[in-house]
């Protein structure tokens, strides 16, 4: 995901190669002498001093907060070409900072900055650019701004650029670029860079891979807070991928991406708890997770939930929130879910009987080489429950899931010869 929040004010002293008495007192903290002396020097025609006494203003530095006053002593300053202050206007319209919001003027404001080589306004530019904020998209403008400012050490510009190689948004793709930006701007600390690189070492992706360094990058952002780095650096503990075996650990990174909503996660989590995987089984703790997981559509947990309240496992028999759960699991192709409603169907369990849906859900799964429900299915034609009798169907769904190595299918097929 881009970066899309505008770089804000920052109270940095505007300086010449002399010191006048404003930045001295500012330096020395001593704001109501240098707000006098500001105000003096800056209606003296002083941009320093303008541009310093509209930050007075902006950040209610020794002064009340007055963004009337801020914008105009930053026009002040800007008109005389100070780089800071375009700046910071163009910020205030782009944010409607005390005044209302006008992107053509953020836009132009940020260009007179830009153009004098201020990264920050060069990032905005870009951004504003890419995203068609207030103006015509261009990628173009977008790429060539973030370059600018890439250049310049802007981390967001950098991962930004990064993302347009990679995805040839605007540009040819070039992953060799991409794994470079992402690089500067993961070194500098941005979290999603570095998750996005830890990916491309580890899918080989533009890159060879480089399961030491998809660690170490995923370790990077997820101490960070990016979830889907923690979600990956648990899978990695899990399953021994690049790494030891350390489910500790495992079970650390997932509650981290868990708790931040992180769907595939909260699943793992669930499992993990339910079977014991690493930790003392905790069905409590797998219920809570699965239902997390489930909420956010994971077909794995909604199935995992139909099975919980199925069965009553570590929880009261449910049998109307299995069949709900059940259904949104078997809604999303789960082959488990759409053979054991098809069970419900067929016995009546907890649910009117229904020999329809129980061959519509039986099918489904068969289809999916669901070796149960092919058997269940064989049962069905066999003995016409609910559908009209067909030996030939039956012996078919019989050999099917005996193929796939199921007994009772074996059994049945192999008594019809």
């Amino acid at each position: 995901m881009k970066k899309v929040l505008f770089v804000v004010l920052t109270a940095l002293l505007s300086t010449t190669a002399y010191a006048n008495n404003c930045i001295t007192y500012l330096e020395q903290e001593v704001f109501d002498k240098a707000l006098v002396v500001c105000n003096s020097e800056a209606e003296q025609g002083d941009r320093d001093a303008q541009y310093n006494l509209a930050l007075m203003y902006a950040e209610g530095e020794g002064v009340k907060v007055n963004k009337e006053k801020a914008l105009y002593w930053f026009t002040k300053a800007a008109e005389q070409g100070d780089g800071d202050a375009q700046f910071s206007i163009g910020i205030m319209y782009a944010d409607g900072e005390g005044v209302k919001v006008d992107k053509e003027k953020a836009l132009y404001w940020y260009t007179k900055a830009a153009e004098q080589g201020v990264g920050d306004a060069q990032f905005n530019l870009g951004l504003m650019y890419d995203d068609g904020d207030g103006i015509k998209v261009n990628k173009e403008k977008a790429l060539y701004w973030y370059t600018k400012a890439a250049e310049q050490g802007i981390d967001d510009a950098q991962y930004n650029l990064g993302l347009m190689y990679y995805e040839g948004e605007g540009v040819e793709v070039d992953k060799e670029k991409a794994l470079y930006w992402y690089t500067k701007a993961a070194e500098q600390g941005v979290g999603d860079a570095q998750y996005n690189l830890g990916l491309m070492y580890y899918e080989g992706d533009g890159v060879k891979v480089d399961k030491e360094k998809a660690f170490y990058w995923y370790t990077k952002a997820a101490e960070q807070g990016v979830d889907s780095a923690q979600y990956n650096l648990g899978l990695m503990y899990n399953e021994g991928d690049g790494v030891k075996v350390d489910k500790e650990k495992a079970l650390y990174w997932y509650t981290k991406a868990a708790e931040q909503g992180g769907r595939e996660a909260q699943n793992n989590l669930g499992l993990m708890y339910d079977e014991g995987d690493g930790v003392k089984v905790d069905k409590e703790k797998a219920l809570y997770w699965y239902t997390k997981a489930a909420e956010q559509g994971v077909g794995d947990a909604q199935f995992n939930l139909g099975l919980m309240y199925d069965e009553g496992e570590g929880v009261k028999v449910d049998k109307e929130k299995a069949l709900y759960w059940y259904t949104k699991a078997a809604e999303q192709g789960w082959r488990g879910a759409q053979n054991n409603l098809g069970v419900i169907y067929a016995e009546g369990d907890g649910v009117k009987v229904d020999k329809e849906k129980a061959l519509y859900w039986y099918t489904k799964a068969a289809e999916q080489g669901g070796r149960e429900a092919q058997n269940n299915l064989g049962v069905m034609y066999q003995q016409g429950e609910g559908v009209k009798k067909d030996i030939a169907l039956a012996k078919k769904y019989y050999k099917q899931a005996c193929s796939l190595g199921l007994k009772e299918g074996c059994d049945s097929y192999n008594s019809m010869k």
